[in-house]
């Protein structure tokens, strides 16, 4: 079965999400976005690299932190779904159901992307104050949580201040956002250099289960976040990456951002289907196999 023949109730730019009353069906794709845009071509392997990193990190962090995951065995699926089993293994998590929090809960340890941008027009990230002198890959002497809103597909995130996200959310919940983030973020910084892996920024996810804070969605996956090999690691340049940077890059110098994005090469398939699974297997010290395949 190469697809679940049911209509999701709800569809993110990877996950197809299925409403099984108390809880939710997330099924990641191989579909990949960048710059808020859904890729003509998807990625081999992908949807399944995602959910089964996200899963190690939910596993990992379990005493951190309270997450959603219930199950990724499609025999204690709901029934409607067991026909579909051969094509939901790996790909598919069965989750609680939570109150979500419409921030995009963003940490960043080192200096890139957007960031960058706002650093060097003014000296600041999302309203803080980082000090002078800083470049490309540079380590921010102490991680900083920078939220920003969550966009519909085909909008864009909205970088913002610790104080808009307070106005949005409440001051408790944006301190609860800032605190959980930064320590997870942290925790899995620490553990990745011992695996070779700098996390340079990562984005989470939360939403309220029975009032507690609690990891929804996604979790350090190479969609959510920045991996840098940490050999080779040389402030003031592009640093190489484990994660999707690689269709950015091919993206920015091959097309002007304007209408539908176009079809990927075939070697930018491949490549990146290729840094995913190194991510996966540097992360996880396990070899990747698809679930198919074993």
């Amino acid at each position: 079965m190469a697809t679940i023949e049911l209509r999701p109730d709800s569809q993110g730019k990877v996950r197809d999400i299925y409403d099984c009353g108390d809880s939710l069906l997330m099924v990641a794709s191989d579909r990949i976005s960048a710059y808020d845009f859904i890729l003509p071509d998807e990625i081999p392997y992908k949807g399944e690299i995602l959910t089964r990193i996200s899963a190690f990190w939910f596993n990992k962090f379990a005493e951190l932190i309270p997450n959603h995951m219930i199950s990724m065995d499609p025999a204690q699926y709901p029934a409607e779904y067991q026909a579909y089993a051969d094509y939901l293994a790996g790909r598919s998590m069965l989750v609680r159901k939570a109150d979500t929090v419409p921030i995009e809960a963003i940490v960043r340890g080192y200096l890139t992307g957007s960031g960058k941008k706002t650093y060097d027009q003014d000296g600041t990230v999302c309203g803080i104050k980082l000090p002078d002198g800083l470049v490309e890959a540079s380590r921010i002497p102490q991680a900083i949580f920078t939220p920003s809103t969550k966009a519909e597909i085909g909008d864009h995130d909205e970088n913002i201040s610790f104080e808009r996200c307070a106005q949005i959310v409440g001051q408790d919940v944006a301190q609860q956002l800032s605190d959980a983030s930064l320590a997870v973020y942290n925790a899995a910084a620490e553990y990745a250099a011992t695996r070779g892996i700098i996390i340079a920024d990562t984005k989470f996810e939360f939403g309220f289960i029975d009032g507690k804070l609690t990891l929804i969605d996604e979790c350090l996956t190479p969609d959510s976040s920045r991996f840098w090999p940490a050999e080779g690691y040389e402030p003031g340049k592009v640093q190489p990456s484990y994660d999707k940077q690689y269709v950015r890059d091919w993206l920015r110098a091959n097309w002007d951002m304007t209408g539908e994005p176009p079809h990927l090469p075939a070697e930018v398939i491949e490549g990146t289907s290729k840094r995913y699974q190194e991510a996966y297997e540097i992360i996880t010290g396990e070899k990747f196999v698809s679930v198919k395949e074993q």
